[in-house]
């Protein structure tokens, strides 16, 4: 009895279109996501060296129907000037409140009680964001 034999014999006629292209396709993969890797990191560290103010709620409280007290902080350099801008939302998700606040003080940290006025009851208060203002630039 013979043995039957499937296939080519290893190594006789080179790789397979199919090794070629697996390989190829790995190499591309590859390649890709380095280049996206490098992508988010450009854009991540171009955001963060972007913001010249830097800002947080400590608390807040809804002390009635139409207005939240708001406890900011702002860390910035000493002369920079800005605007940071609250808002507020009810128990539907809906904008009942938005105030921007002012951050002009020559301090590199600055504490602030914002009153925040409301059309309705508040269940929270947000900080949508801080951007410095040009006047404050030399």
């Amino acid at each position: 009895m013979t043995a039957v034999r499937e296939g080519l014999p290893d190594g006789r006629y080179g790789r397979s279109a199919d090794q070629r292209a697996d390989r190829t396709l790995k190499i591309v993969g590859a390649v890709l996501g380095a280049v996206l890797l490098g992508v988010v990191g450009w854009l991540g560290a171009s955001y963060i060296s972007g913001q010249d103010l830097s800002g947080r709620i400590i608390t807040w409280e809804a002390v009635s129907d139409h207005e939240v007290k708001v406890h900011l902080e702002v860390v910035k350099d000493k002369d920079d000037t800005g605007v940071c801008t609250l808002r507020s939302q009810a128990t539907d998700g809906s904008e009942v409140g938005r105030k921007d606040v002012a951050i002009d003080q020559r301090s590199g940290q600055v504490d602030t009680e914002v009153a925040l006025r409301t059309t309705k009851r508040a269940t929270n208060a947000v900080l949508v964001g801080c951007t410095s203002s040009a006047a404050g630039k030399s």
